[in-house]
């Protein structure tokens, strides 16, 4: 049963008008449909195929049928010899040898031309398959290609269930269609929008759901494999014909689909730039001997994502101090990503290498949009195969001298402990890494530990963080530096009151170094942007903060806590060793609350707390003094009489 697309009628008009079509759209999109339905409506069901195998440029006047419709579908992987057409692939040269290839006659207008005046001459049609790419963007350019968008798949649906259930009760539609709309099957499908091919095969579930044949359960496991056959239909063959160049468009469109599922949701620069270099690793693992160059003007970037079902979308990204615009690339459904890393990895090794390399080299790109992501595939990677995963992928990172690839491999190391089956091997290394001579490794398991996930709770990560800061030195740097990075994390972890009992334990400890570690964090909360500060488990409520110092954030979020973080903020200012740092940073954190209504509210109500004793309201009031004089970024004097007023107010609590 065919349903109507949007557009239908442009096409007939057209189709009328020049006798060949040439229909652009992905393989289960409808498009086969909607060419046969108007084949068949302008010839009256006189509708032939035409052998694939021979292009539009080969094609005869006997080839047609006398008043028929035709219909071709172009192989994505189409090329022959020098010397022979298409059908004829599989012979060789006279002298023994391989036949050379060359890429089949590229379709053009003029090609088209010559098929509409032998198809008017048949008083025939014809129309014309393509899949997305260049060939299509070069076709809807010109006057015979037109995008043939799904149909609604909520009708296709319908239709499908009607015919299925029609010897059933009449409520047996109704049910069917809620059921296809219930949560935990529009889940499952991890798809926001599904094709027609899609659409059938899901009312086909729910019509043997209907009568008993399948259970819930049963049910969901055959929606949640919608997408795994989307990635498994993507990949399957994705190197044809196995040498270059016939095979770099094949290859430039699964990277793409790769590289989407890395930065699903981010900037399309990021991830067409991913795609590029991804699909360079894995040009020369096929034929090492040819490297590839680039494309410069080929597919446009407004066709390209829907080889990937995906979408272009105006967004803004934030880069700490300001969000910007941006144009976002994303799947159409949450579960794709997974969907495309898992079908790589689990059904192609020798992909592994090429993707290994290529997410190790995003992982030391300084931007943070950029390894973010690239570290948390990895990580995810690492927790479907831990033995191959941890070797290729972190292991390398983690023995660098970069600061960036360090932090990376920390990330990735912390995502793989997300599943629990990996969580024993994760802390086994780092437990290795914590005792290790190798500052960069010590440092990578610190970093490790601010994610939360690596030790299961907040209060295994601080007692981790602990273990290794008390047997270094004091003014080890190299330790206090990521220690310090991963406690003020932990504050912004969603949990932040068993960080502050553990950080007023270790001030009760007496031991230097612990007591080093809370200055540092605490300093850490007042001169660091709460989006910097981001986990791997989600806290939505400092999501409004991220622009905000971590210590506005908690000021505003937790107002519970603001006593304990008063105490420690004074303990800090009025010891020698971090009183100058910690007052330079406070002031910072005063700068960026003159400019912000809000923070400077949560910040009036703060200083109040830090004013208790004389020593406390002196050093503070000389630090606004020296703000407000400061000749060359003068603090606002409205806000600092509110503050200078809110110091005040401490002196008489």
């Amino acid at each position: 049963m065919y349903c109507e697309t949007a557009g239908y009628s442009v096409m007939r008009r057209r189709l009328r008008e020049h006798r060949v079509l040439v229909l652009c759209g992905e393989p289960g999109s409808g498009r086969k449909a909607t060419a046969l339905a108007l084949l068949d409506e302008l010839t009256g069901g006189k509708v032939f195929r035409l052998d694939p195998r021979h292009g539009v440029d080969e094609i005869t006047e006997e080839a047609l049928q006398e008043g028929g419709g035709h219909l071709m579908e172009l192989l994505t992987e189409d090329f022959r010899t020098e010397s022979e057409s298409r059908h004829s692939l599989s012979g060789s040269r006279g002298d023994g040898s391989a036949p050379a290839r060359r890429p089949a006659t590229r379709l053009s207008e003029l090609h088209l031309d010559r098929f509409g005046e032998l198809l008017r001459g048949r008083n025939a049609y014809g129309i014309v398959l393509v899949e997305n790419g260049e060939l299509a963007d070069r076709m809807l350019r010109g006057r015979y290609g037109m995008y043939c968008p799904p149909p609604p798949s909520g009708e296709v649906l319908r239709r499908h269930l009607f015919v299925l259930l029609r010897t059933e009760p009449a409520e047996a539609l109704d049910a069917a269609r809620s059921l296809a709309a219930r949560p935990d099957v529009v889940a499952a499908l991890g798809l926001e929008e599904l094709r027609p091919r899609e659409a059938a095969r899901l009312a086909d579930h729910l019509a043997r759901h209907w009568r008993g044949e399948v259970t819930d359960d049963q049910l969901l496991a055959d929606c949640a494999s919608f997408v795994t056959s989307q990635a498994r239909e993507w990949f399957a063959g994705g190197d044809r014909p196995g040498a270059l160049p016939e095979a770099l468009p094949v290859l430039n469109a699964g990277a793409f689909r790769i590289a989407v599922a890395v930065f699903d949701g981010s900037a399309y620069s990021l991830a067409a730039e991913a795609a590029e270099l991804l699909a360079w690793e894995l040009a020369v693992t096929l034929d090492p001997e040819h490297a590839p160059g680039r494309r410069l003007f080929g597919t446009h970037a407004e066709h390209r994502p829907m080889r990937a079902r995906a979408v272009l979308e105006e967004g803004e990204l934030d880069l700490g101090p300001a969000k910007v615009p941006m144009r976002a690339v994303r799947f159409q459904g949450e579960a794709l990503a997974g969907a495309v890393l898992g079908e790589i990895w689990h059904g192609y090794h020798n992909v592994r290498g090429p993707v290994a390399r290529w997410l190790r080299a995003l992982c030391d790109d300084p931007r943070a949009e950029v390894w973010v992501r690239a570290s948390i595939a990895a990580g995810v990677l690492c927790s479907w195969d831990w033995i191959h995963g941890f070797r290729e992928l972190i292991a390398p990172l983690a023995v660098t001298d970069a600061p960036v690839a360090r932090l990376a491999a920390a990330t990735a190391l912390a995502e793989s402990a997300r599943d629990p089956r990996i969580r024993p091997a994760v802390a086994a290394v780092l437990k290795d890494w914590a005792v290790s001579e190798d500052s960069g490794l010590v440092g990578t398991a610190l970093l490790a530990h601010g994610y939360v996930l690596a030790a299961g709770d907040v209060p295994g990560s601080l007692d981790a963080l602990a273990r290794v800061v008390r047997v270094h030195e004091a003014s080890d740097g190299d330790v206090l530096g990521p220690a310090a990075f991963s406690a003020a994390r932990l504050l912004a972890s969603g949990e932040p009151e068993p960080v502050l009992r553990r950080f007023d334990q270790w001030l009760d400890d007496g031991r230097l170094n612990l007591a080093n570690l809370v200055h540092l964090a605490v300093i850490r909360a007042l001169n660091t942007r709460t989006t910097h500060l981001w986990g791997l488990r989600d806290v939505p409520e400092l999501e409004p903060h991220a622009a905000r110092p971590l210590l506005v954030a908690l000021l505003a979020t937790r107002p519970a806590i603001t006593p304990d973080l008063a105490r420690l903020l004074r303990h800090t200012l009025a010891t020698a060793r971090s009183g100058e740092v910690a007052l330079e940073a406070l002031g910072s954190m005063l700068r960026r609350a003159a400019k912000d209504d809000e923070a400077l509210g949560h910040v009036c109500g703060f200083l109040p707390l830090l004013a208790v004793e004389r020593r406390d309201r002196d050093r503070l009031r000389g630090l606004l003094n020296e703000l407000v004089r400061d000749r060359d970024r003068p603090l606002d004097r409205g806000a600092a009489r509110r503050m200078w007023d809110a110091v005040t107010e401490g002196a008489n609590r």
